[in-house]
């Protein structure tokens, strides 16, 4: 009937409609895997998902200048047909990956140029900052050096290369500095707080705190009381200081008479054999002379330079000498307790002092041979600001790798630093080829204070199943002079802070000290000696600096054996000064001494007899 047509074509419409309804569903749905697909699945997306934390976007991205998070997903506004598509910008924005980020370079930057222009506006003026602090060097450094100054470059890049890899290295959380020296190092006459190693660190620490990092200097300078020179010293730059050190300095500047080029060098060569390769840079108080021109050429490429303070202020065109020779109130700004430089009248810190024997104080060039406050701020403001000029290059450098959409770390980390072996560096000039041709650093039991490193040679246990001496009488004891507070501080200071409550920061650290004998009944000392390439075995006495020969050379009532065999002492030598006596030159090439079944060399000092003296034994150095 027509009532029955009428149904059946209804029902056949609503399944037509159904049928049409879920092939659009299903096309859209298609399209739609389609779509994604042809963007990547989510693991390809996963896998190209930048790096970065943080994206810095040019000028115009934005009022922040920075991609809002959902700014990709932001529908783009329509363009005209006519209009092709813009191109891509070739140059990514920059990227940051690791500790050290874009948010730290900014910060560092900042903090630099900030420290950059408050030392020119001290000493008034870019130029004659620049002639201050920059040129009264062996070699006047010269950032901006292009490769075709081929000395100055390399020494730079040497520089630059140091910063960057501090900075970018995840593991790094210290710039660490050591300095090896003299009573200068240590900062005698004056309180410990007015070395010139404590004011770089107060002045140097803002710029690595906004790296996300510390500044620490290690001062290991040691007074000449104990003995020392820098002819043994340099031996023990592994322990003096630790052998993590991004710099080394050194300062010996009374004892060398421009004659320790042997000594420079070893320790040029030796510092690359470390694991950050340091630069060596050395402070003398006095006038520029060429005593290490021909160092700091040959090995530029190490970053190795020296300072000359009393030339530092000169260039800044002070009229010393008329000032000097003058009839009516003559003055020599050099000579000793005087204050003020011609300059400034005491440091920048001393200007806040209300305590006004403390603030004159502060204004003192030179305590006598040892500089003051005011000579350790120049030379402090030298060090920094040379330092930060190659920590600015250095964050180009990283920021260009950033900005390349590159990973700094893949260039600069530390572990990318090339490794150096003895062939790697230049023909000596001037040091033994036995002794510094070598792939490791010497090694170094030093018993004087401070020490911030690694000792080589060790006091082996007596009950050690190793120790060929086992059961024997091994009594030694060791043995620190006891300073008190005052000890090298100097009358001027130690007046003024007798009753302040800071006066702990007068305290200097340096004290002599030795591992000591005196009776028969105190037996042997037995040194577990490490690891050695030529053999060298050194001991030094304390204290004095002709000790060697009483209490060893001539000393009849001890017996010094290696590898249990006693060593006969005409074969021995006062080297490399009177306080130390070399006892092998190199390794024996025969007989049980050139033995080791256990793998360890061994070596033993033994009191046959009671002694009028007390022996002690400062050091042990080998190679």
């Amino acid at each position: 009937s027509s009532g029955g047509g009428s149904s059946a074509t209804c029902r056949w419409a609503t399944v037509l409609f159904l049928l049409a309804l879920a092939g659009v569903y299903h096309l859209g749905l298609q399209e739609g895997k389609n779509e994604v697909k042809s963007e990547g699945d989510v693991e390809d997306v996963e896998r190209k998902e930048p790096w970065h934390k943080k994206i810095l976007v040019p000028k115009g991205s934005g009022s922040d200048g920075k991609i809002k998070e959902g700014d990709n997903d932001a529908p783009a506004s329509p363009v005209p047909a006519p209009t092709p598509p813009k191109p891509a910008d070739p140059t990514p924005p920059p990227t940051s990956k690791g500790s050290f980020t874009l948010e730290h370079l900014k910060a560092t930057r900042e903090e630099c140029e900030k420290l950059t222009t408050m030392l020119e506006e001290y000493y008034s003026g870019k130029e004659q900052t620049r002639r201050m602090l920059m040129s009264p060097w062996v070699a006047a450094w010269d950032f901006d050096a292009s490769e075709v100054e081929h000395e100055q470059h390399h020494r730079t890049e040497k520089l630059v290369d140091t910063m960057a890899r501090a900075l970018v290295t995840d593991d790094q959380k210290t710039f660490l500095m050591g300095g090896i020296g003299s009573s200068v190092m240590a900062g005698h006459d004056n309180c410990h707080y007015d070395s010139y190693q404590t004011q770089m660190e107060r002045l140097w620490n803002p710029v690595w705190k906004a790296a996300g990092m510390d500044f620490v200097f290690q001062n290991a300078g040691e007074g000449g009381g104990c003995g020392d020179s820098h002819e043994n010293q340099h031996f023990c730059i592994k322990q003096n200081v630790s052998p993590n050190v991004d710099i080394v300095h050194y300062s010996w500047t009374y004892f060398e008479g421009g004659r320790a080029m042997k000594e420079h060098e070893n320790l040029i060569r030796w510092t690359q054999m470390l694991p950050k390769q340091p630069p060596v840079n050395i402070y003398n108080t006095g006038l520029l002379d060429q005593s290490d021109r021909e160092l700091v050429k040959h090995y530029a490429s190490y970053g190795f330079n020296t300072f000359y303070m009393k030339t530092a202020f000169i260039n800044g065109g002070h009229d010393y000498e008329s000032e000097q020779k003058r009839k009516d109130n003559p003055i020599d700004r050099f000579g000793w307790g005087v204050v003020g430089d011609g300059y400034h009248d005491t440091t920048r810190y001393g200007e806040l002092e209300d305590d006004e024997s403390r603030k004159t104080s502060l204004g003192v060039v030179m305590r006598n041979w040892h500089p003051g406050p005011l000579g350790f701020q120049l030379t402090s403001d030298a060090f920094t600001y040379v330092y930060t000029q190659a920590l600015l290059k250095a964050l180009d450098l990283i920021e260009k790798d950033m900005n390349d959409g590159k990973d700094p770390r893949e260039k600069w980390s530390a572990s990318e630093r090339p490794l150096h072996l003895k062939k790697d560096l230049p023909e000596p000039k001037a040091c033994d080829p036995e002794y510094c041709v070598v792939d490791e650093v010497p090694g170094c039991l030093n018993y004087e204070l401070p020490t911030f490193g690694n000792w080589g040679p060790r006091v082996e246990d007596p009950d050690d199943d190793l120790n060929p001496y086992r059961g024997e009488n091994q009594k030694w004891s060791v043995w620190h002079e006891n300073n008190d507070l005052w000890h090298m501080v100097g009358k001027q200071d130690t007046a003024v802070f007798k009753d302040r409550e800071d006066k702990e920061i007068c305290h200097h650290l340096d004290a002599c000290g030795g591992i000591s004998a005196q009776k028969a009944e105190d037996g042997m000392v037995v040194f577990r000696l490490p690891k050695m390439e030529v053999g060298l075995v050194v001991i030094c006495g304390c204290c004095g600096k002709n000790v060697g020969e009483e209490l060893f050379t001539k000393n009849e009532n001890i017996e010094i054996s290696y590898n249990t065999v006693p060593m006969d002492r005409n074969d021995w030598d006062l080297w490399p000064n009177p306080k130390c006596v070399r006892i092998l030159k190199r390794f024996p090439t025969s007989g049980r001494e050139s033995q080791t079944p256990t793998g360890h060399a061994y070596l033993a000092v033994k009191v046959l007899n009671d002694m009028p003296k007390t022996v002690r034994i400062s050091h042990v150095i080998t190679l």
